[in-house]
């Protein structure tokens, strides 16, 4: 059916069309001016000048991974409950995914699993932002430093978010960011990678695209790169993606306002709903909300009721572990389980109209 209410909508300003046909028109369209001008622009907001943009939130993953210097045979921790975007290049690395379990209330790695699952191959692990709601950063790399581990975020849904008073960005080794066609801003696609350390931000930049130092000043050819020492990927970002990504920064404040806002007046309406159960929050986190999760019983029921009414909803994500890809790292999940089993998510973003909210909350107080 054509639904009224979306889960997911794109957003494009008009306001990007001038400077987007400036680029286009202008000769030089690879990673350039533009790629410098909006990772600065990407810095300042976040706090932290150590970021690459790239290709995809995916590709920062991977990138990061091999920061870690991940390889044949090792271990990464991950969670289940994500994108398999998530988890798929640790297989590109021929590494081995172990499971942990989550938080039941929050959807996120839970670091008591975490704790429970280091063995001496164990090189990395990755604490996905579940909805945009950051995870127990505080607690996971504490233990990532007694083992002598890297900490991975995926951060794709969680792009403003902020933990312990600092935008997310800044507190593990690694965070990766999405730009992908349906998140808070887009850049078409896209993605970028924070790095805490100097080193691995200088290593990263030569690894985005091929090993070349595209910097070195040298050269008496300039088409003709020198020894490279360390085979890398193409996986940077280009001058018209960086142009969208520019102008669609002078947004983002005001889309992460509006998600808060439908939010707070979704959990308001929900609150006194007994067949409905919220997430848990701490007061020491802000979520960025790219996903509204709530928790309720016989949920395909529900999913079929709210699409009858005209209303999307999805669990967004299956779990990892259900994936034939993946199936050697089974294990015993049991929050996932009971999270898996009741989630699902509704619409809450930026574009909603005051009555489509209404709509929402009527239809669901009063038929469920």
């Amino acid at each position: 059916m054509e639904y009224k209410i979306t889960l997911f909508k794109v957003h494009m300003p008009k306001s990007v069309i001038k400077p987007l046909k400036n680029t286009l028109l202008s000769g030089f369209i690879g990673q350039g001016p533009k790629v410098e001008e909006f990772e600065n622009i990407l810095g300042n907001y976040i706090g932290n000048k150590y970021v690459l943009t790239l290709n995809s939130c995916t590709s920062a993953i991977q990138l990061a991974l091999r920061l870690c210097n991940v390889g044949f045979g090792d271990e990464v921790i991950s969670t289940a409950m994500t994108c398999t975007a998530t988890n798929e290049p640790i297989l590109a690395l021929d590494a081995k995914i172990i499971w942990a379990d989550i938080n039941p209330t929050t959807g996120n790695i839970d670091p008591k699993s975490i704790k429970n699952k280091i063995t001496n191959k164990t090189k990395a692990i990755i604490a996905m932002h579940w909805g945009g709601y950051p995870p127990d950063l505080k607690e996971i790399n504490i233990i990532a430093k007694e083992y002598g581990i890297k900490v991975i975020e995926d951060a794709a849904h969680a792009f403003g978010a902020e933990y312990q008073g600092q935008k997310i960005g800044n507190h593990s080794d690694f965070v990766c960011f999405s730009f992908q066609a349906i998140k808070h801003i887009n850049t078409v696609d896209g993605g970028a990678l924070f790095c805490k350390s100097e080193e691995d931000y200088k290593r990263g930049k030569l690894l985005r695209w091929y090993g070349i130092d595209r910097e070195e000043k040298d050269r008496s050819d300039h088409r003709l790169e020198k020894d490279i020492k360390e085979y890398g990927y193409k996986f940077h970002m280009n001058d018209v993606c960086a142009t969208i990504g520019i102008e669609q920064m002078k947004f983002i404040d005001k889309i992460l306002e509006k998600n808060r806002a439908n939010i707070n007046t979704l959990n308001n309406a929900f609150q006194n709903n007994n067949k409905i159960k919220l997430l848990s929050y701490k007061n020491d986190r802000l979520s960025a909300y790219w996903l509204y999760t709530i928790l309720i019983k016989n949920k395909d029921d529900f999913k079929t009721k709210m699409n009858e009414k005209g209303i999307m909803v999805s669990p967004v994500h299956a779990r990892n572990d259900s994936h034939t890809m993946f199936q050697e790292f089974r294990c015993e999940l049991p929050n996932v389980d009971k999270f898996y089993s009741e989630m699902i998510c509704i619409p809450s973003g930026w574009w909603l109209k005051n009555e489509e909210i209404e709509y929402i909350i009527k239809t669901i107080n009063e038929g469920w």
